[in-house]
């Protein structure tokens, strides 16, 4: 009995670091770009995640917006931000450690589009 109840603890021990580390890994600065209509829009992500939760900013042009209903699912992102419309332009990301980037999927008026963010570097 005292084993399985080792081998829980160690295990569900192992689970929460990794959590842990995945969502720290996510935090920072990230950049990118997305071709629209033949025109490339820089894009500037600032994430934090804490408990599952994901807040920031997105900057495309102009000021920044903030994340609304971020989640993060172990190393799946979503997100809503709004649009100047009134509108909100939904995300869904994820984060890949190895490689130090993140995918994401953007829904904008209806076109998928997609970016691969990295984190930013320097300033």
């Amino acid at each position: 009995m005292k084993r399985k109840i080792f081998t829980t603890a160690a295990f569900l021990g192992c689970f929460i670091i990794c959590l842990a580390a995945t969502m720290a890994g996510i935090n920072g600065k990230w950049t990118g770009s997305v071709n629209v209509g033949g025109t490339d829009y820089p894009l500037n992500y600032v994430l934090k995640a804490d408990s599952g939760k994901l807040t920031g900013t997105v900057q495309v042009q102009g000021e920044p917006k903030p994340i609304n209903d971020g989640k993060v699912n172990g190393t799946d992102i979503t997100f809503n931000i709004p649009d100047d419309n009134g509108s909100t332009i939904p995300h869904h990301g994820k984060y890949y450690a190895a490689g130090d980037s993140i995918g994401m999927d953007i829904n904008y008026e209806g076109t998928k589009l997609h970016a691969t963010l990295k984190r930013a570097t320097g300033k």
